[in-house]
């Protein structure tokens, strides 16, 4: 339906809108109508989009890269408990044994660690997809909803303007007159509201993202090379504290 086509392309919830607004939306549908554009924040605003969306991919694959990890820690767990037992069970291969348990202990150790580190950066990822960017393009769709207002009043005006002249139409010229200056307004607060986060979020970003990735490539790089001392200074570096084991799955994570 009309009012439908008009709710999606203002983002908005169910509301009654103008007859203006409908018309302008299905103008611009059909290719008939002019549309006020921002060529350079259309461009910055697609480009969050699109962000977005990479970022979200990282969560999904941060996320899955966690539970992978968790269950490797459980089967090197209980791999080295049975190694334990088994050492004290087998003289003949007790020190066989012996040291497979405690290299799979010193694993699991390790594994925690690095546990914490990449639920540290998938939390900190998810903040910033979930919070940061989302509050960014809620602004935005408050600003495609004025967009749309305005080019449909400043249509409505234009339409009366080309219209002949009367008593009764220079009243309804002065009220469009008015309507349209409300929603110009409106669109250009919200216009240069946008602008505005789009610069902040990118600073946060920056600043999130720097701190994360250095984060997560000391981890992984202490992890793989046996570094369990460069492994403990990355977490006092970022400031993450470790749970006791097996308190909560999948990690055992405590952000200062």
């Amino acid at each position: 339906t009309r009012q439908a086509l008009c709710q999606e392309a203002m983002g908005a919830r169910p509301t009654a809108l103008s007859p203006q607004c409908t018309k302008q939306l299905l103008s611009e549908r059909f290719g008939r109508g002019s549309r006020t554009v921002d060529l350079e924040l259309e461009l910055q605003i697609e480009l969050l989009r699109d962000t977005k969306r990479k970022y979200e991919s990282i969560l999904q694959l941060g996320r899955a890269l966690t539970a992978h990890l968790y269950s490797l820690l459980q089967t090197q767990h209980a791999l080295g408990d049975a190694f334990a037992d088994l050492s004290q069970k087998s003289p003949e291969l007790q020190e066989e044994f012996g040291y497979n348990a405690e290299t799979q202990k010193l694993l699991c150790k390790n594994g925690e660690t690095l546990l914490g580190a990449v639920n540290f950066f998938v939390s900190s990822i998810n903040t910033l997809v979930t919070k940061t960017m989302e509050d960014t393009l809620m602004t935005v769709k408050q600003y495609e909803a004025a967009r749309l207002e305005y080019d449909a009043y400043r249509t409505d005006l234009e339409e009366l303007s080309l219209g002949p002249r009367d008593a009764g139409t220079l009243g309804r010229l002065e009220s469009a007159q008015a309507t349209f200056q409300t929603h110009r307004e409106k669109y250009e607060k919200l216009r240069g509201d946008v602008a505005i986060k789009l610069k902040f979020l990118e600073e946060n970003k920056i600043k999130v993202m720097h701190k994360q990735l250095l984060l997560f490539h000391n981890a992984v790089s202490a992890y793989f090379a046996g570094n369990q001392q460069q492994l403990e200074q990355t977490l006092q570096q970022f400031n993450i504290k470790l749970r006791p084991p097996g308190s909560e799955k999948p990690s055992w994570l405590e952000e200062q």
